[in-house]
């Protein structure tokens, strides 16, 4: 997990603004910016994603459990994450997610094959990395997984 303090900095610098909408006496301000807070706490929590299989799981699967076509390294925060998801639909759930800031290793991973960046959202499809691909190259591979 990366940098809980730094989410936890935000909330209360977020906090004090609805605090200071409340203080000036402006209560429907104070709710929206509320809202927006939680919004934005929520979004960028680094235990949000919790519970998928860790890189190391993914590259000893054998057999019957064979690495899955489609794993996607991801982070809480990430915009093009959030979009490629949305844009997956209900074949998201085909994918394998990896959270980055819960993985270390797949983390590592993801700096290898981003010359020593973090970024996201990084696909291994069929064994190869791809950074930020196309929602349609992954859509197109996860289709191929659901007429087998």
């Amino acid at each position: 997990m990366r940098s809980p303090w730094v989410w936890a900095l935000l909330v209360v610098l977020l906090g004090l603004v609805v605090l200071d909408a409340v203080s000036d006496g402006r209560p429907a301000s104070a709710v929206g910016y509320g809202v927006v807070a939680l919004a934005v706490a929520w979004w960028t929590s680094p235990w949000r994603g919790r519970g998928g299989p860790t890189h190391e799981e993914v590259l000893t699967m054998t057999g019957t459990d064979a690495p899955p076509p489609v794993v996607i390294y991801w982070r809480p925060g990430c915009g093009f994450c959030a979009m490629l998801k949305a844009r997956l639909g209900s074949l998201r759930d085909r994918a394998t997610w990896i959270n980055i800031w819960e993985d270390e290793q797949g983390a590592a991973f993801v700096r290898e094959v981003n010359g020593g960046n973090e970024t996201v959202p990084t696909v291994v499809i069929d064994g190869v990395p791809h950074t930020n691909p196309s929602p349609k190259l992954v859509i197109e591979r996860l289709k191929q997984r659901q007429d087998r």
